[in-house]
């Protein structure tokens, strides 16, 4: 499949099937984060694997998706270890998206579903995961077999044109 494809295939997954992921599959998932570019190859990221039904809603327990996937990815970044640029910002956010990205990508090839979501509480999963304070949890990455899809054909009428997001120099 090319890339591209791929890239139109996947969609953001809400409702997964109750079973298992296989190991084999996680760990290629993971593989596709662990070599995902990063700054000056500094690999500022960490990410917590959940699969106790429990602890995912101590985490995030206004997500119903989130306690139905049989896995659940955390995907924090480090900030002692991230680059900085010289104005002082540090990209363990862009670094991390770049990782988390990847992962999409290779779940949708094997036929897995994810869902990025932003929207929790860092600060409380920092607490319930027992982690540094200069590691934060930035993505929560539910992960399953689908129970739902959408037409790859979408994104004729759901995305912006291209004209649109290259307003100059697009001739």
């Amino acid at each position: 499949m090319q890339v591209l494809d791929l890239m139109k295939q996947r969609c953001s997954v809400r409702q997964f099937e109750d079973r298992p992921i296989e190991q084999e599959k996680l760990l290629y998932v993971l593989e596709a984060a662990r070599v995902a570019p990063t700054a000056c190859n500094l690999q500022p990221f960490q990410f917590v694997i959940l699969r106790d039904r429990q602890q995912i809603a101590r985490i995030a327990p206004d997500w119903v998706p989130l306690s139905k996937a049989p896995v659940l990815i955390v995907a924090c970044g480090d900030h002692q270890q991230a680059w900085r640029r010289r104005d002082g910002k540090g990209h363990a956010d862009t670094d991390v998206a770049i990782a988390v990205d990847h992962m999409t990508l290779a779940a949708a090839e094997i036929g897995l579903g994810t869902c990025w979501i932003c929207a929790f509480d860092a600060y409380r999963c920092a607490q319930v995961l027992d982690l540094p304070s200069h590691v934060e949890p930035m993505v929560l990455l539910p992960i399953g077999y689908p129970a739902e899809g959408k037409s790859a054909e979408r994104h004729a009428t759901e995305r912006k044109t291209l004209e649109q997001i290259v307003p100059r120099g697009f001739e």
